[in-house]
């Protein structure tokens, strides 16, 4: 048998395979709306449908305006792809235009859907409204649906089944004759719920007590315990800062300004978390705090200013509107544009801002819903009543204080004045000086010319000053004439000032987002999305295809019952309703990421056309719909995930598992999670023993090393960015935990951004979790690293004695919260007397001096043993 042969009895069998699953399997029906239309939308509708004039006159956006055609004539022959114009054009890719190109199987469908007859799938309407409005396919997109929700499934191994979420998932399960893996051990548990929900270790002690616990709630009580430590909304206010794009600077441009209370917003985070406020009051107040209130915000008890302190949401964006470099009129829009893409990935899970030159190409979302949405925020950032950051910065002095602080500016005002009369007289005593050694004959007029206004001075008088240039005695040149007069005046004048001045009371601001009331900007739709192209006026609202499945919000104009517009507010009552078909969808799949490592849609920030599909989208709906019938309480939330059969689950992999579901979107097994950047850092500390419990306050400062990386610490560099001093010590506040770390947008800090803290470029819908050689060398050579070693060595070396078998013991459990097995201390006992052995050899050959003093080599190898845990995947990875 040849291979000839052997060819061409396979193509025999392929040929004979497609007939056959032509036969059983006919030609699917396609129509225009289903199946052609989102492709022309993507490509097409730009210049062929969205503007009043197509380009050629070709509108493609009903099948009997294609038939009709356009300056070229027909573009479309039911039945006959070969001769329809529109199909020649896009075979030959002259359209769309320049690199734009179909991908071949987008060709392929057009041209079979051509050839079936270019049917569409109901009646066209005789008219269309300008613009790209949404069909009735994509009205009908799952996110776009009311939730609804469904009772459990009944399951086979109800056994299994501890609450609600784990019949959605074991059917899924089941189906495919798989189950959930076995539960994994205490150690495990204790480890994994303590990094889940306080982003920090357990200690040696709280998981002792936790064995021994043999209640049968025992577990139960580890989630309570943990959800009310402090430590629980600092852990759950940083995944929100991410999407809300924190940052304690501007960003935009080199100058990265510095926002000093911005922090504000951080805090009232963590006091609300811990408080387990309802996240739609928190909504509410993000979106809308200031517009609860009543203008000029002065002297408003803690609950009050907390809805302002909350606005700073919306006052995250990078903003270079207080940068004189920077295109003002450009950063303002960008700044909006910015601002509108964090609300609308935080709250919507939709790319809203891809709107912002032309209609949506996935999602169901045309220009003027974009404009829409920007006026619900213009009131505030009004552009043509543009308010820098410094200017919307709110104070938060009590009336007494303003009392005091405008008593104390008068009292300086009252030294400056008397200070100027002591100048003068100082002025007046050195002019009779110098007039003095002028002839006597010449004074009077001398004097004369003295006195004359400048502007009024004769020929003659100009003349007689420029030959006595000493009589030209002026405020600002006295010092010339008397230096030791001019400076103990000042110096006296200056102390008085200084003393009036301590009794002025400090200023405090809010980072805050407000309107100005009787200010109400038009809002214009930027043709091209151009700023200097405005286009028709549009009023605010809520995305068309949002209205559709559920109630249209009614935003007003300008509400007359409210000092402000009024517009923000009203939207989020909207989104807070409990009808929102996002909102509470978006909440809690980002939850469930958190707690799993992927949401139940791995898109947090994209519910759109081109975001994944829901692995579970019951337990979707009924997860939205029990969070809000739970009062909005994102502690229950927590409770009700992580008290589940799944979230117990082990993470050891199952071969059988593994080949029917290779990642594990059935969640057959608990997925193994490397830590993020922050906890990487504070696990550290905790081990360490280093770590500041100290909570809330003004963010800790980063600066820039003499190698160039970005470390904790005070800036000491000069102009031209050389060090100029020895860098001064800020005390326990570097060793805080890393959400209070300073987030400057131009400098992160490098050990976090190593392992992956995001870039706020506005926000961050969902980190990045790599593994990468830099990660190993920052472990290996990190300054910071090898300090929290040493300090981690010190500590094990005080609480354990001199015993090496007791040393390892500890600082496993303290760095893994796990006992070593006996294999494991052996080996590591070994390595430490090898590394001590290695250590004082070193030491004894190299003389020991002032800049590298004789060092401990028990000590030495103790620390390089703890570096190695902090570098070891039992660290890094939570099972």
């Amino acid at each position: 048998m040849t291979t000839r042969w052997l060819l061409h009895a396979s193509g025999f069998l392929l040929l004979t395979l497609n007939l056959q699953l032509s036969a059983s399997e006919p030609e699917r029906r396609l129509t225009y709306e289903q199946d052609i239309r989102p492709i022309l939308k993507a490509h097409c509708f730009q210049c062929h449908g969205e503007e009043e004039k197509p380009e050629g006159k070709l509108d493609l956006r009903l099948v009997r305006l294609m038939k009709q055609g356009g300056v070229s004539g027909e573009s479309l022959i039911p039945g006959n792809h070969q001769d329809s114009f529109l199909w020649q054009r896009i075979d030959d890719e002259e359209m769309p235009p320049l690199d734009k190109k179909l991908p071949a199987k987008d060709k392929e469908l057009i041209a079979a859907w051509i050839d079936q007859g270019a049917v569409t799938a109901r009646p066209e309407p005789e008219s269309l409204a300008p613009g790209v409005e949404p069909s009735d396919e994509e009205k009908a997109f799952w996110s776009f649906q009311p939730i609804r929700r469904q009772d459990p499934p009944r399951v086979q191994n109800e056994a299994l089944v501890r609450v609600p979420i784990d019949a959605f998932l074991l059917e899924k399960l089941e189906k495919e004759n798989l189950g959930f893996s076995p539960e994994a051990d205490r150690r495990t548990l204790i480890r994994r719920v303590s990094f889940t929900l306080t982003g920090l270790p357990p200690t040696p002690t709280e998981v002792d007590q936790f064995l021994a616990d043999n209640d049968a709630n025992a577990y139960e009580r580890l989630v309570d315990r943990l959800l009310a430590s402090p430590r629980y909304g600092e852990r759950w206010a940083r995944h929100w800062l991410d999407v809300a794009g924190y940052a304690d600077s501007d960003g935009y441009s080199p100058k990265d300004a510095e926002r000093k209370y911005a922090y504000k917003y951080r805090d009232y985070l963590i006091r609300s978390l811990n408080l387990d406020r309802p996240w739609d009051e928190l909504i509410r107040e993000q979106l809308a705090g200031d517009e609860m209130l009543t203008p000029p915000y002065q002297d408003l008890a803690p609950e009050a200013l907390d809805k302002l302190v909350a606005t700073g949401f919306l006052r995250m964006a990078p903003d270079g509107s207080s940068d004189p470099a920077a295109e003002q009129a450009l950063a303002r829009n960008d700044t909006i544009a910015e601002t509108i893409k964090i609300v609308s990935t935080s709250m919507l899970g939709l790319t809203i801002g891809c709107a912002q030159c032309h209609a949506h190409r996935y999602d169901p979302i045309p220009a003027d819903d974009y404009y829409r949405f920007r006026a619900l925020f213009e009131p505030a950032y009004n552009p043509k009543n543009w308010r820098s950051p410094t200017a919307r910065l709110i104070s938060l002095w009590t009336a007494d204080e303003r009392s005091r602080a405008a008593s104390v500016d008068a009292e300086v005002k009252a030294i400056d004045l008397e200070r100027a009369k002591a100048v003068a007289a100082l002025v007046k005593k050195v002019f009779e000086q110098e007039l003095a050694e002028a002839p006597e004959e010449l004074r009077g007029k001398l004097r004369e010319a003295c006195d004359t206004p400048k502007s009024q001075r004769s020929a003659e008088q100009k003349q007689w000053l420029k030959t006595y240039p000493r009589l030209n005695v002026l405020p600002g040149n006295v010092s010339l004439y008397d230096a030791k007069a001019f400076n103990a005046l000042t110096k006296d004048f200056a102390a008085k000032v200084a003393k009036a001045r301590e009794k002025r009371p400090s200023e405090d601001f809010v980072h805050a987002l407000t309107e100005v009331p009787g200010q109400v900007p038009t809002t214009n739709l930027f043709f091209r999305g151009d700023i200097q192209q405005p286009r028709q006026a549009v009023l605010p609202g809520e995305l068309k295809v949002l209205t559709a499945s559920s109630e249209a919000s009614d935003i007003p104009v300008d509400d007359p019952a409210l000092p402000t517009t009024g517009r923000r507010l009203a939207y989020a009552r909207h989104l807070t309703s409990g009808k929102h078909p996002l909102v509470a969808r978006v909440l809690v799949n980002r939850v469930w990421l958190h707690h799993f490592g992927r949401g139940i849609v791995n898109t947090p920030g994209d519910f759109g056309m081109l975001g994944e599909r829901p692995s579970h989208p019951a337990l979707l709906d009924w997860l939205a719909d029990e969070f809000m019938s739970q009062g909005w309480s994102l502690k229950k939330l927590h409770r009700l995930i992580l008290t589940s059969t799944a979230y117990r689950q082990s993470s050891r992999r199952d071969p059988k598992l593994e080949s029917v579901d290779p990642d594990d979107r059935l969640l057959g097994r608990m997925p193994v999670r490397r830590l993020e950047a922050e906890a990487v850092r504070d696990a550290m500390l905790a081990a360490s023993g280093r770590l500041t419990p100290t909570m809330y306050g003004p963010p800790v400062p980063v600066a820039i090393d003499e190698a160039g990386q970005v470390i904790v610490g005070l800036d000491n560099r000069d102009g031209a960015g050389r060090p100029v001093s020895k860098r001064a010590s800020i005390g326990n506040e570097e060793w805080r935990r890393s959400l209070y770390i300073q987030v400057r947008r131009s400098l992160p800090l490098g050990l976090l951004e190593t392992f992956d803290a995001p870039p706020m470029a506005p926000n961050c819908e969902q980190r990045a979790s790599s593994t990468v050689a830099p990660q190993s060398l920052m472990m290996m050579n990190n300054d910071f690293v090898v300090q929290q070693a040493e300090t981690f060595a010190t500590r094990v070396a005080l609480e354990a004695g001199d015993d090496p078998k007791a040393q390892v013991q500890l600082a496993w459990r303290l760095a893994l919260a796990l006992d070593p097995d006996p294999e494991a201390v052996e080996s590591a006992v070994r390595f430490l007397a090898s590394q001590q052995e290695d250590f004082a050899a070193t030491r004894e050959a190299k003389p020991a001096s002032k800049s590298s003093p004789k060092v401990n080599p028990a000590h030495q190898a103790l620390a390089t043993f703890c570096q190695a845990l902090f570098g070891s995947n039992a660290f890094l990875y939570v099972d």
